[in-house]
């Protein structure tokens, strides 16, 4: 509804609470006349401070009527390191004005600067910028500067900077309405009176905001009206000078700054609060995330530890041999998708339909604020660009995430122990698949070029789809660790020969290749060409083996410098009674 507080924040919710139970007392305020203290204001000693009672969240009477806001607190600091006596009385901003001009008020602790009021004020340095903003009914136009109000009837408050300032400067406007409060100001517009409303920027968002004057926006940009001051008459310098001298203290101390943030500071900076949410969010997020990388390294470190124990174990049991050469290949992949296990992986699920619900409920509001404000940038971008693409990532990372808790469980079925038999009906057309997903990251690290032919033609076959998931495993793994540039491509192509009826996954690389004397003992146990990158010698042999098991074979060509082609071949036959 009003520019800069479309998306209140939780925080400002102490300060609503102030400013409600305010709007349910101020409309009784008695004026400076009718208050029975009035008399006796002038105690020997005491200054006696006066203020608007209606100007939150600068100054305003709490549900007590005692007064309240940043002026307040301000007063009472300068007061405290200054070892002043004062008593602060809020009211009509007319009858406070009058009251100092006949004595009974010593200083004014919230007045904007102009030079006609300086011809009989005094002002202290301001403590801050006032800002005055241009109210409207929704369908009237917009306001770029002053002089688009000519011929327009304007309210302002009585005796307010800005009445002060269109007397002296009337831009051509057709008629100054002046009003007690800026409640009264907007009020009168809201009812369908008058063409536009001058008050002070944050007090009439605020009361704009909690009466619910919803046909009211900001017709233009805040503009600066000037400094925000304490004020004296004529012939009082000395007495202002103590407030100048408490003023400066406060901001050397740093305690002005730390009144300003608990008022102020937080509702200047709401349009960007929560984003900033979102941001310190998402970097508590990539906190949490690289401590359970972190963990995950040391459980991979630890995992390692097994591996190297259970080859060790390799000699005594052939079914020992292929569970060591499993875990053999899992400790590497698990180095290279340590990010990708379950535990950041839950914490994306988890928090990605919360962020969708939060987008949800928050894009009715920045729509609207969009309508008034036409475009604004977010996190560095256009709303109307992140508006539509915001969905679109949310739901590319939900599916990101769903997709690496399938290859961690990809991950967990190929470590587990297989089943002795080989009477799985398996497509192996899916074990591929499956052995690429657990692969892709070694994949994406050696080559730009791989290229995967899964024929549609292949028949189903009985084998065991752990064991020549295994298979493809180890073949993917030496093709990738045989490129010498990511220039080198990598194939895996699926081929049914419908003669000899049989089916086979062929792996082809542009590798280093193998020299002619060792191609014959790439299956024979422990015997290895990579024995300093902590190869065992073992992957190829426990594949042959495999192989065997299934009544295939695994047949190996190759040449140096050009490369390696690798085809796993299996019968094509009627299930086997045990």
């Amino acid at each position: 509804m009003f520019s800069g507080f479309s998306l209140l924040s939780l925080q400002l919710f102490v300060q609503r609470f102030r400013l409600t139970v305010f709007l349910s007392v101020f409309i009784s305020v008695p004026a400076l006349s009718d208050i029975p203290e009035a008399a006796n204001w002038g105690v020997p000693g005491t200054v006696v401070v006066g203020g608007d009672y209606n100007f939150p969240p600068y100054e305003y009477l709490d549900s007590q009527g005692r007064p309240t806001g940043y002026n307040v607190e301000i007063t009472k600091a300068i007061a405290e390191v200054m070892g002043m006596e004062v008593r602060i009385v809020l009211g009509d901003w007319d009858d406070m004005r009058a009251g100092m001009n006949n004595g009974d008020i010593d200083v004014l602790q919230g007045m904007t600067i102009t030079e006609e009021r300086r011809k009989s004020i005094t002002f202290s340095p301001p403590n801050v910028m006032l800002q005055q903003s241009i109210f409207a009914r929704k369908g009237t136009a917009e306001v770029k500067r002053l002089e688009d109000m000519r011929g327009k009837q304007i309210i302002v408050q009585s005796q307010g900077s800005m009445h002060d300032y269109l007397l002296q400067n009337s831009f051509g406007v057709d008629s100054i309405i002046p009003v007690t409060t800026h409640v009264d100001a907007l009020r009168l517009l809201s009812s369908g009176k008058h063409d536009y409303a001058i008050v002070a920027n944050l007090p009439g968002l605020y009361l704009g905001k909690e009466l619910g004057l919803s046909n009211l926006f900001v017709a233009g940009k805040p503009f600066t009206a000037g400094g925000y001051t304490y004020a004296v008459s004529k012939g009082n310098e000395a007495l202002l000078a103590q407030f100048t001298e408490g003023l400066a203290i406060l901001k050397n101390t740093g305690r002005q700054k730390e009144i300003y943030d608990k008022w102020l500071g937080i509702l200047e900076a709401d349009e960007s609060l929560p984003w900033r949410q979102f941001g310190l969010a998402a970097l508590v997020l990539s906190f949490v995330l690289l401590l359970i990388t972190g963990v995950v390294t040391v459980w991979n470190r630890a995992l390692k530890v097994q591996v190297d124990k259970r080859t060790a174990e390799l000699h005594d049991h052939q079914k020992q041999l292929i569970q060591a050469d499993k875990m053999s290949s899992l400790g590497v992949l698990v180095s290279g998708v340590a990010h990708e296990i379950n535990n950041p992986t839950s914490l994306l699920l988890l928090n990605l339909p919360l962020v969708q619900d939060v987008w949800r409920d928050v894009r009715s509001v920045l729509d609207k604020h969009h309508e008034m404000e036409q475009d604004f940038r977010l996190a560095g971008l256009d709303y109307s660009r992140i508006r539509d693409e915001l969905p679109l990532v949310i739901e590319e990372m939900s599916g990101g995430a769903y997709r690496i808790k399938r290859i961690v469980e990809d991950l967990k079925d190929f470590a587990r122990n297989s089943k002795e038999g080989n009477d799985e009906l398996i497509d192996i057309n899916d074990v591929v698949h499956a052995a690429i997903r657990l692969v892709e990251n070694s994949i994406r690290k050696s080559t730009d070029y791989f290229t995967m032919n899964c024929r549609s033609n292949v028949p189903l076959v009985y084998a065991n789809a752990q064991r020549i998931e295994q298979v493809v495993v180890n073949l993917l793994l030496n093709a990738c660790q045989s490129l010498e540039s990511r220039d080198a491509p990598v194939f895996i192509d699926t081929y049914y020969d419908e003669k000899r009826q049989n089916v086979s996954i062929i792996v082809k690389d542009q590798g280093c290749g193998i020299a002619e004397d060792n191609l014959g003992r790439l299956t024979d146990p422990f015997f290895t060409t990579k024995r300093e990158q902590g190869g065992t010698g073992l992957g190829l042999s426990v594949s042959a083996s495999i192989a065997k098991s299934h009544g295939g074979f695994l047949e190996f060509s190759s040449q140096e410098n050009i490369g390696t082609i690798a085809t796993l071949t299996l019968p094509v036959r009627e299930k086997q009674s045990d």
